[in-house]
């Protein structure tokens, strides 16, 4: 078949302009509502995305005043939405600084049998202050540090997955045999970071184990996904940039000894939608019109590891910003939003409008035409193989890209209209099930 397009919803609150619940149309309580997120899932699932995604993040953000805050537990919203669902992928963040492997693995695996092959785990490392201090630390662990716990809890989670054989269960009552002992196979890992024994307490789930998604694209992050992720996203403002970091990304995985077309690229794209590009640039302007500066300035210092007062609205960067290898927290969103504001030149006020849609993803306004043009160039110039949608508000950003895009995507043959044979997320994605590490390939179930 020709190469078609991998469309992830990535669903926040009332979207994700950080305006976006003052307008009208607005629930600010959506972010604590089922039937709002059921609504969405439902609404994606007719535009044949292959996966819709949850961020999440292991503390309350500061300032209350600024947008809907906290959220609902993730993996347990998402068990939710497997019932309210039918095909589309169920994606969650989970982090591995402030996870254990057993727990997680566990939780994973539950979901994946519980929407019938469905779950994909964003594996991040989380940075912040603030997080380390909900757990007892005084401050956030080193970055390499974070991805080298990173890379030890997968591969545990990976041993747990595996402790299972898919033909563990026998189930025969004749001769009162459930289970076969000898296909269990229990992790018992003495690591750096973690110490595991015992086997699962979950079978094998209907994907061996779940979609692998990462979002770093720092130096750690990228060696990192190039070594386990199965899909990217990933934030950049121009084709150049991102064809850039696709073929470097690619160059890696091969270079780990896997497929590079096992692992998919998907830059996030926060399309503001009209039926004219003038209707799309005024909605554009009432949602930037809408933003509180104070708020703006206060993240940005945040993100920049900057103290309070350090920026002036007016006025542009300071000059002297530390490099990248000097943060430990977010290094490529801090690259990317420092060399956004050197190359176009903008000032505070500008950066934050431009940030206020997408925090430094490429956000578009224009007739769905024109939409669907960016993404068919990106896809075709060797940027993407799909991309994160981020309507900047919701529910009527995605009713509109998928009442509007879709069709003209469908048309052009970049994207399916039905769903098919293809039951779980990793056929989705173009991708085999992986064989279980205790049985031989000849007899592993692919």
């Amino acid at each position: 078949m020709p190469r078609q397009l991998h469309l992830n919803a990535f669903l926040m609150n009332t979207g994700h302009h950080e305006a976006s619940w003052r307008l009208p149309e607005s629930d600010p309580y959506a972010h604590v509502s089922l039937a709002h997120y059921v609504n969405l899932a439902r609404v994606a699932e007719r535009g044949t995305f292959d996966s819709l995604f949850l961020a999440d993040g292991p503390q309350l953000w500061s300032n209350l005043a600024q947008r809907p805050a906290g959220a609902l537990e993730p993996l347990t919203l998402l068990t939710a939405l497997a019932t309210a669902t039918e095909h589309i992928g169920l994606i969650a963040t989970a982090s591995t600084s402030y996870n254990s492997p057993y727990n997680l693995a566990r939780k994973f695996a539950s979901l994946d049998i519980i929407s019938g092959g469905r779950a994909g785990w964003n594996i991040v490392t989380t940075a912040g202050a603030e997080a380390a201090r909900n757990f007892g630390l005084e401050a956030e662990p080193a970055h390499a540090e974070r991805y080298a716990r990173a890379a030890e809890f997968l591969d545990v989670a990976l041993k747990l997955w595996d402790s299972w054989e898919d033909d563990a269960i026998v189930g025969d009552k004749a001769a009162g045999v459930w289970g076969d002992d000898a296909k269990i196979h229990p992790p018992r890992h003495q690591g750096t970071y973690f110490s595991v024994g015992g086997a699962l307490n979950v079978p094998r789930t209907p994907q061996g184990y779940p979609l692998l998604v990462q979002a770093g694209s720092s130096e750690d992050g990228k060696v990192f996904a190039a070594r386990y992720a199965e899909a990217v996203f990933t934030a950049q403002q121009t084709i150049e940039d991102a064809r850039a970091f696709y073929a470097d990304l690619k160059a890696r995985t091969a270079a780990a000894g896997r497929d590079p077309e096992h692992i998919k690229v998907l830059p996030g794209i926060v399309p503001v939608i009209g039926s004219t590009q003038a209707e799309a640039r005024a909605l554009e302007q009432t949602l930037e019109d809408h933003i509180v500066y104070t708020h703006g300035v206060d993240r940005l210092e945040n993100l920049l590891q900057l103290p309070s007062g350090a920026l002036e609205l007016d006025g542009q960067l300071p000059a002297d910003l530390p490099p990248e290898d000097a943060i430990e927290g977010a290094k490529s969103r801090y690259t990317l939003v420092v060399e956004l504001a050197r190359r176009e030149q903008l000032t505070v006020r500008q950066l934050i409008g431009r940030l206020g849609g997408g925090r430094g993803h490429l956000t578009f306004a224009g007739t769905p035409e024109q939409v669907a043009d960016a993404i068919e160039t990106w896809f075709t110039q060797g940027a993407a193989d799909g991309f994160n949608i981020m309507p900047p508000v919701l529910p009527s950003g995605l009713d509109a890209f998928v009442d509007h895009v879709v069709p003209i995507l469908r048309a052009r043959g970049l994207l399916r209209a039905e769903y098919g044979p293809r039951t779980t997320l990793r056929e989705r994605y173009g991708l085999p099930r992986p064989a279980n590490q205790h049985v031989s390939p000849e007899l592993a179930t692919v």
